[in-house]
């Protein structure tokens, strides 16, 4: 499975993504979607999996959950909005990795893109930091991944300047 994975929306859907994620067969959204039209404009190209963020309105914690825990694969996945990351995660978090014991762990809401492994608790870290304009960061970031099995392969980041879409 190719998987495309971005965050922190903020209800901007850089036409870039289409193109990014266009072979992709899903994407993971890790919160801050921002509106409606974006989430729809997403699950219409590819199956969507989403969790709502702390910007997001009734519309889309009406349509995401706070945690998803899913399996894709042979590997077991979390994805929440708010986490932090290893070794300084959250409360919630460290509860989340405690009970689920994922194999990957995603999550947004810094705007900092990091992509790690966390030995600690035996378990890729992602954050694929913002890919829309709101916001201090100064890049747009987001990217894919292939999963086969219990194997991640071929990670790629998609980067610009964010002040050029301005």
């Amino acid at each position: 499975m190719k998987i495309g994975v971005l965050s922190d929306t903020h209800a901007y859907l850089y036409p870039k993504i289409i193109d990014f994620f266009s072979e992709c067969d899903e994407i993971w959204h890790c919160g801050d979607i921002g509106n409606i039209t974006v989430f729809n404009q997403l699950k219409e190209f590819k199956t969507l999996r989403a969790v709502y963020g702390n910007i997001d309105g009734s519309d889309i914690r009406n349509q995401c959950k706070e945690i998803e825990v899913f399996n894709v694969e042979k590997l077991k996945v979390c994805m929440t909005h708010i986490g932090g990351y290893p070794p300084r995660y959250n409360t919630n978090t460290l509860h989340l990795l405690k009970k689920h014991q994922p194999d990957i762990f995603l999550c947004g809401h810094s705007h900092i893109l990091r992509v790690m492994y966390d030995e600690a608790h035996q378990l890729l870290y992602i954050n694929p930091g913002a890919a829309g304009l709101e916001g201090f960061h100064k890049k747009i970031t987001f990217l894919r991944f292939n999963i086969f099995e219990a194997n991640i392969s071929d990670l790629e980041v998609y980067e610009i300047e964010k002040n050029i879409l301005r």
